[in-house]
């Protein structure tokens, strides 16, 4: 086990060489699930337990007493004499290490002598504990982690594994002063402040990683906490999603009629029901020229789109009942009116800011946003009930509710025994009267749908001049699209907005028009 902090001696070759960390070796009898390389000098470890659960084991290449001083003598002396780079946009890291090779080089009389290997062992740990997250960076950087959570002293750092779910890790705090410390760095790094007065914090680290945390035993007895929501780089396409069995091909294809159509929806669910993800992947069939604006609580959401505002609210730092430098997402849905867009997108509605977006939907924006609920009545509830307090004659407005949740899959699918599913999927004719379009079948991981159904469909087909059969048609061309992309493995967010650019260029009939099969092909050809 990694342990960060002092620890008592407990055998002669396990005391810890400095302040606190120790390294238990992985047992000889240890049955390794699975084990895989971070970057060249940290290895993970899939361990099954005796309890029949899984371990998460982080391994970094370890430093020798010799290498460890050299290594806090080189942090001291970067700390002291490190400028910063004259270039804002510069690699932190790459930055870091240059400037190391340079202060090694300097004092290299005073620091020792070592060879290749060790000298790229010193700078590793030089690098992961000044520009990273220390004894924790390999978490950080793995891209199987979603979600990284301590939950107090002498507590191990728990983990959601993109394969086995929630486990613990080898890594824990046991020194109070260490594990304060480690939080305050945090925060420091999301460019905000926690402290015994303000013992609460939700910030954006550098990599856009979401941080929650408390700070000592202020409001949370187990002493500091804190959650770390990874961000991916590389946010799930619409391909992804369906590749992932989120979503098919055909109602993929039914949304990107209503998007087209400046219709609004709602994804639903739980935490860690995806919600976000789906909803980033769903504006990649808006329209490539239309003028999004997104406004965020912490700025998750990544878009391809050029045209595109992102507004974040902001947090006030004030003693006192009235903080007039605060900015709530109320505010910035109420700006955002102002930018014309032709999407507003609000991340998670859950006051009075949801007023303010069936409002803007009313005026003949589109609208997009997420909320916490478990069905459809229950986001109606919700939405009708204080601090909301939207009308129920506005509840329609809102055309389409998705509802999103983590499911337990078949054995027979032969894949991970869990996942990420849209469940239901209801058009909202009225308060209290929805049309059922969509429904998950978990016998068999399929789903199952009904567009001939649609009164959207049927009202988009009236706008247009249309038949309801050939906006239907519609929906099978642009299924059979998404499917190419699907074969062709284009998944990659951007290429999947030229994709759908390229589709729309090609059509052979005017913008809103139907497209024919042949343009549908040139579409996947050129896409």
């Amino acid at each position: 086990m990694v342990t960060l902090g002092f620890w008592k001696k407990k055998k002669a070759d396990s005391t810890p060489k400095k302040s606190g960390l120790l390294i238990e070796k992985l047992e000889p009898n240890s049955e390794i699930v699975e084990e895989y390389l971070v970057n060249p000098f940290a290895k993970v470890f899939i361990v099954k337990t005796k309890s029949e659960g899984y371990e998460y084991f982080v391994q970094e290449a370890a430093l020798n007493a010799e290498e460890q001083e050299a290594c806090e003598k080189l942090k001291s002396i970067l700390s002291k004499e490190l400028e910063a780079p004259e270039e804002l946009e510069s690699d932190v890291l790459s930055y870091i290490l240059s400037e190391a090779k340079k202060v090694a080089q300097k004092y290299k009389k005073s620091l020792g002598e070592f060879n290749e290997t060790s000298w790229r062992n010193i700078f590793y740990h030089v690098v992961r504990d000044l520009a990273g997250y220390e004894e924790v960076n390999t978490l950080m950087i793995d891209p199987n982690i979603e979600d990284i959570s301590c939950n107090g002293l002498r507590r191990p750092i728990y983990v959601w594994h993109r394969k086995y779910e929630s486990i613990p890790t080898n890594i824990m705090f046991i020194d109070e002063l260490v594990y304060d410390n480690f939080v305050v760095k945090l925060a420091h790094r999301s460019g905000k402040h926690i402290s015994s007065a303000h013992p609460m914090l939700d910030a954006m680290l550098p990599e856009k990683h979401r941080l929650s945390a408390t700070f000592m035993r202020e409001i949370s007895s187990g002493g500091s906490s804190f959650t770390i929501r990874k961000f991916r780089h590389d946010p799930f396409s619409i391909v992804d999603l369906i590749k992932l069995g989120t979503l098919d091909e055909r109602i993929a294809a039914y949304i990107w009629i209503l998007l087209e159509s400046k219709m609004s929806l709602m994804v639903v669910g739980g935490t860690g029901a995806g919600k976000t993800s789906l909803l980033n992947a769903l504006i990649t069939l808006i329209q490539p020229y239309d003028k999004i604006v997104t406004v965020e609580g912490i700025a998750e959401l990544n878009l391809s789109h050029e045209n595109w505002v992102q507004l974040v609210s902001r947090t006030g730092f004030q003693f006192g009942a009235s903080d007039a430098s605060s900015i709530s997402l109320f505010d910035l849905v109420k700006l955002s009116l102002r930018y014309r867009p032709d999407y507003l997108v609000v991340g998670e509605v859950r006051g009075e800011e949801a007023y303010v977006l069936f409002q803007a939907v009313a005026t003949g924006h589109g609208g997009l946003c997420t909320m916490h609920a478990d069905s459809l009545n229950n986001a109606v509830n919700r939405l009708t009930s204080p601090p909301m307090n939207v009308s129920k004659v506005y509840i329609p407005l809102m055309n389409v509710c998705i509802y999103a949740a983590r499911v337990d899959l078949p054995e027979k699918t032969g894949g991970l025994p869990f996942g990420r599913r849209v469940r239901n999927m209801w058009e909202v004719e009225g308060f209290g009267d929805y049309n059922s379009l969509v429904d998950w079948d978990p016998s068999n991981d399929s789903f199952r749908t009904d567009f001939q159904n649609s009164f959207l469909i049927e009202g988009i087909a009236e706008k247009r001049g249309l038949s309801k059969q050939s906006l239907i048609t519609e929906i099978s061309n642009r299924e059979r699209f998404l499917g190419q992309l699907v074969k062709r493995d284009v998944k990659d967010h951007a290429e999947v907005a030229k994709a759908i650019m390229n589709y729309y260029q090609r059509r052979t009939m005017a913008p809103g028009a139907i497209s024919t099969e042949k343009g549908v092909a040139k579409g996947i050809k050129k896409g």
